[in-house]
């Protein structure tokens, strides 16, 4: 049986793919999940790498997680950086290790390429990620998150609060 491996993702990951956002997103209070538009944000990324990566972990050809990093310029870096939009792992192989070894390989990678900062949100009541984070080197940013919703689909705005 070999370790784990990291590598970037590709459309036959699409599916399970899907299906770990689909979880994750049920996890978080701003979000709905939604197959169909998640399998469509993936493809977008996976289609245009310049927009970002997706990068996997799997085991014996078996995707056990994913980190998803978008691209985007900085005019108060005056460069490159990355927005850190999801990482999850199975539910089954949690605790093993494999969302930090997933994060210090997108670290790695940054650093690699001279982008210039990493930025995430976590849902507020999701200790444990605050917590996950804060141990690889994030802080707090005394920067508020806010958001303007321009969609009308029902699903997206079930999770705005009015």
């Amino acid at each position: 049986m070999d370790g784990p491996q990291i590598e970037q993702a590709t459309m036959e990951d699409l599916p399970l793919l899907t299906e770990l956002l689909t979880e994750l997103f049920s996890l978080e209070g701003d979000f709905v999940p939604d197959p169909v538009r998640q399998s469509r944000g993936i493809r977008m990324i996976l289609e245009q790498p310049s927009r970002g990566r997706i990068f996997v972990v799997k085991q014996n050809g078996v995707l056990l997680g994913m980190i998803n990093l978008l691209f985007t310029i900085s005019t108060a870096e005056g460069g490159s950086v990355i927005l850190l939009e999801d990482l999850i792992v199975q539910k089954a192989y949690r605790g093993h290790g494999l969302g930090a070894k997933l994060l210090a390989y997108a670290i790695e990678y940054a650093r690699k390429k001279d982008f210039k900062r990493i930025t995430l949100l976590t849902d507020r009541l999701n200790a444990d990620a605050q917590r996950f984070y804060k141990r690889h080197g994030f802080f707090d940013s005394a920067m508020l998150p806010m958001r303007y919703v321009l969609s009308s689909d029902a699903s997206t705005q079930a999770a705005v609060p009015h």
